[in-house]
């Protein structure tokens, strides 16, 4: 089993990647930046998933 972490990273990844395009398409900065966020977050959970899966042996 994918541990939980992983499949929350990506979701938040998905946001954020989002978060981004709709900044771009509306020129909000704001909204970008907070996609761009998301996104390093998202990759930094998922990444801890993962190590989580390895330690497992999965």
């Amino acid at each position: 089993m994918v541990d939980k972490d992983r499949i929350a990273g990506s979701a938040k990844q998905v946001k954020g990647t989002l978060k981004e395009v709709a900044g771009k398409v509306m020129g909000d900065a704001k909204l970008q930046a907070e996609g761009k966020a998301d996104k390093a977050k998202g990759k930094a959970q998922n990444a801890v998933g993962s190590l989580k899966d390895t330690l497992r042996g999965k």
